[in-house]
């Protein structure tokens, strides 16, 4: 895959053209709310193969055909090159991806262990229908990408029958899957929740279903029912026993633990608890994983953080999600939700003392609207990445890209005459999570939340990784 931004004047054709492939291809991959209104800057997914190179001081063209395993001929007739001793430094060209032609007696699987690629990306890629039939002659593009083997979560707060069709529409790129989730009482029962339409959805899609805890509402922060909990081992074992009990009923197969504003002085007493959490989900045959404030040192103070002991969670848990995102925080002043610069300071910070096989990148998939200027107490409002696109459309704004957050953004005016301020995910603020990710040779990626359409994540997601499936 490759990311085009849009450029004055340019339209879909014309794109189109330019890296020869249909139209209708870039409709559907990116789900265009219009196709024939396009904006300035927005991000679009090209379905190919090939790639760009940007040229080099003393390049030649045979020397970056040698290189990307094409001919000097592919190449210049892809860019229109009537010259090939003429190249400069800088200039892009359209590397085609390797082509292979069909011989007698092949056969798909053949092929793909010849050019180390997998047989279903093979198929996939070709938009080959019955893969035992294929015929000499035949031109096969050879992906040319290598994609390491990650674990994704997904966290989904529907419930009910609701849940079941969000689940099985991203299933094939789901490792885990997380209604969240059942509210502890001060007594160490749990808040039912309607999650056995999402359960079933997950075996479905060979997702593993994973129970999760939380101590915190909406309106309740949580930290005094932490403190009930963590301060009594009668209730924790209540609590643990109602855990097990539900993981059994309903297809369990593991736990995320989500306690939040815990208290300060609480710290011991909630490495304690999720020691002794692990060592009941260990005998049982379940694993045990936790969600984690985004911190930045061992020494960062608030109600938030203090309490989240990173080495100790790294140590005990099997696996831990960190929640590197809401810094544009629904309720505080427009900024990037999930800004990158912020995300490595914390990802620096953990892999200095926990596995980074232990690690799971948050990845928020939504979308914040506030109104200009911001006024303390009034909240965002906040919807889906596509819903993004659709209203810069509508109003016919001009997408921005924030190089150092790596998040774009736009304004509008609505139709009372208000200024808004929009920042959300596109095609590049994914590809730099998904660089990030492969740079801190990181577990997995944990979503939050499903149920907000972004299309183009999910295309970059399977272009760059391998998704591990363990059913």
């Amino acid at each position: 895959m490759l990311i085009h931004v849009v450029r004055p004047g340019e339209v879909l054709w014309q794109i189109a053209a330019y890296y020869r492939v249909p139209v209708n291809d870039i409709v559907e991959i990116n789900e265009l709310p219009n196709p024939n209104q396009l904006l300035i800057g927005q991000a679009l997914v090209i379905p190919t193969e090939d790639i760009i190179y940007s040229v080099n001081p003393n390049d030649t063209l045979w020397e970056i055909a040698q290189k990307y395993n094409t001919t000097v001929q592919s190449i210049m007739q892809a860019n229109n090159i009537s010259d090939p001793n003429y190249i400069y430094p800088g200039q892009n060209l359209l590397i085609p991806a390797p082509r292979y032609i069909v011989q007698p007696n092949d056969t798909l699987w053949k092929i793909s262990q010849k050019y180390d690629v997998s047989l279903e990306r093979l198929i996939r890629i070709n938009q080959i229908e019955n893969p035992y039939l294929i015929y000499p002659g035949t031109e096969l593009i050879i992906p040319g990408k290598k994609r390491t083997s990650i674990e994704v979560n997904g966290y989904i707060y529907f419930f009910g029958e609701p849940a079941a069709p969000i689940i099985r529409e991203v299933g094939q790129y789901l490792t885990y899957m997380s209604p969240f989730a059942y509210l502890i009482r001060e007594n160490g029962t749990l808040v039912p929740i309607d999650d056995s339409p999402a359960i079933q959805a997950a075996y479905d899609i060979n997702a593993v279903p994973m129970m999760s805890i939380t101590n915190f509402t909406t309106t309740e922060l949580g930290e005094n029912l932490a403190h009930i909990i963590l301060a009594n081992p009668e209730i924790q074992e209540m609590l643990l026993t109602n855990i097990l009990r539900i993981m059994r009923d309903k297809g369990y197969q593991g736990l995320n633990i989500d306690f939040e504003n815990v208290l300060p002085d609480d710290r011991e007493l909630y490495n304690a608890f999720i020691a002794r959490a692990a060592d009941v989900m260990d005998a049982q045959g379940y694993f045990i994983s936790s969600a984690l404030a985004p911190k930045v040192s061992a020494q960062q103070a608030g109600l938030l953080y203090t309490a989240h002991d990173y080495e100790a969670h790294g140590r005990i848990m099997d696996f831990v999600i960190l929640m590197t995102y809401e810094w544009g925080y629904r309720k505080g002043p427009p900024r990037p939700i999930s800004p990158i610069n912020e995300i490595r300071r914390v990802l620096d910070y953990a892999v200095s003392v926990m596995p980074r096989d232990k690690i799971f990148f948050g990845f928020q998939i939504y979308a914040r609207d506030w109104v200009l200027p911001f006024v303390a107490g009034q909240e965002a409002e906040t919807f889906s990445p596509q819903e993004a696109i659709r209203r810069a459309v509508y109003y016919g704004t001009v997408i921005q890209y924030d190089p150092i957050s790596q998040s774009p953004y736009f304004r509008y005016y609505d139709e009372n005459g208000r200024l808004h301020e929009v920042w959300f995910e596109d095609a590049r603020s994914a590809q730099a999570k998904f660089e990030t990710v492969k740079a801190y040779d990181l577990r997995g990626i944990s979503y939050w939340a499903l149920g907000y359409p972004y299309p183009q994540n999910w295309v970059l997601l399977e272009d760059n990784f391998n998704i591990i499936k363990l059913l």
